[in-house]
């Protein structure tokens, strides 16, 4: 008698063993027929007694040998960011068939969405297991900057990010906030981490507007009692000191005081200036010189108080010799070094010559005498 049929099988396998030499059959497990299938879990022993037409026996037996499966694994990382990749490795075998066709032991993968993928494990005695992992894929964060954008010259803005859990800037700062007064238009960038060390990276430019360059302008010296208009310029908005918002002011100081105005320009960036307005007093006008004259003599008038004189006749020198007719009234202006003006007058009073007369006999015998009397004056 003989057996034939796969005398070695790997755990879980099963084999047909098919005797023949002989009309009839009896296995040790009690089967009668020519050809039995068994799945040992261990390797075992299988007898067959056979007998011929003449009732004639023989035995015979089979080993058959049950090789125990690889125990694959697979190792890498099982969880990676969008657009990342990962090594995985199986090991526990000597020849290894993924899901996706590969047939190393290693194979990169770099999924777009979560995925499991299995590989088949063989060992020498070319049996085989599966085992599968899955790579699950998060998404990326999706990092923002608030904040400020624009600032003025000399100022600062806070930046905070936000997206994630942990945050690294350009800077160096690890804060999700972050205060920068830049000198210059600056971009900062922020790369933001989740709680699944996903990373992702996003930026900000950070405008920094000059100042504007106030200026005032109008007359800075004035004389008591004056006015004078300042005008602002270099922006778009102004408030002045004395709380003004127009272009222009007009102030009346009665003491020197200075005036200060912040220029707001279109990017609400502000500078500020002042200007002191001189307040010079008024120069004291007098006239010396005699003021009674008779008519047809002359007087002399001296203006003082200042370094220029007009007088109401038109005369510009500090003295002017005048002969009125009639009482009359000279006013003079006078000029000082800052061109403060003061005007004063005096009224030359004209008395009229007295009218001499005499009384008294004005014929006489010789030797006879006359009383003439004179009237017409004091002396």
């Amino acid at each position: 008698p003989s057996i034939a049929g796969d005398t070695e099988i790997c755990t879980n396998a099963s084999t047909t063993l098919t005797a023949s030499g002989g009309t009839t059959y009896l296995w040790s497990n009690g089967a009668t027929s020519t050809s039995i299938t068994v799945s040992p879990t261990a390797t075992t022993t299988y007898n067959v007694t056979v007998t011929d037409g003449n009732g004639c026996q023989a035995s015979t037996s089979v080993t058959v040998t049950v090789h125990p499966l690889p125990t694959p694994s697979i190792t890498g990382d099982t969880e990676i960011c969008t657009g990342a990749s990962t090594t995985l490795t199986a090991s526990g075998g000597t020849a290894y068939v993924w899901s996706n066709g590969a047939t190393a032991a290693s194979i990169t993968v770099n999924p777009t969405a979560t995925t499991t993928y299995n590989v088949t494990v063989s060992n020498s005695n070319d049996c085989q297991a599966s085992t599968s992992v899955t790579v699950t894929v998060h998404p990326l964060p999706t990092p923002s900057i608030s904040g400020d954008i624009e600032i003025c010259t000399g100022a600062s803005t806070t930046l905070t990010a936000s997206g994630g859990t942990t945050f690294v800037w350009s800077n160096g700062a690890t804060d999700a906030s972050i205060t920068v007064s830049p000198t210059a238009t600056t971009t900062y960038n922020v790369t933001v981490t989740d709680g699944n060390g996903c990373q992702a990276s996003t930026s900000v430019t950070v405008t920094v507007h000059p100042l504007p360059i106030a200026s005032i302008s109008g007359d800075t010296e004035i004389c008591t009692g004056a006015s004078t208009t300042l005008t602002a310029s270099g922006g778009t908005t102004y408030a002045w000191s004395n709380g003004a918002t127009s272009l222009s002011i007009t102030f009346s100081p009665t003491t020197t005081t200075t005036y200060n105005v912040t220029v707001t320009d279109g990017n609400g960036c502000q500078g500020s200036t002042s200007v002191t307005i001189t307040v010079h007093p008024l120069p004291i006008a007098s006239i010396s010189g005699d003021t009674e004259i008779c008519t047809g003599a002359s007087t002399t008038l001296i203006a003082s108080g200042g370094t220029t004189f007009v007088w109401s006749n038109g005369a510009t020198d500090a003295s002017i010799t005048v002969s009125p007719a009639a009482t009359t009234t000279y006013n003079v202006t006078v000029t000082d070094g800052n061109g403060c003006q003061a005007s004063t007058s005096v009224t030359v009073t004209v008395h009229p010559l007295p009218t001499p007369s005499i009384s008294g006999d004005i014929e006489i015998c010789t030797g006879a005498t006359t009383t003439l009397i004179a009237s017409g004056g004091t002396a």
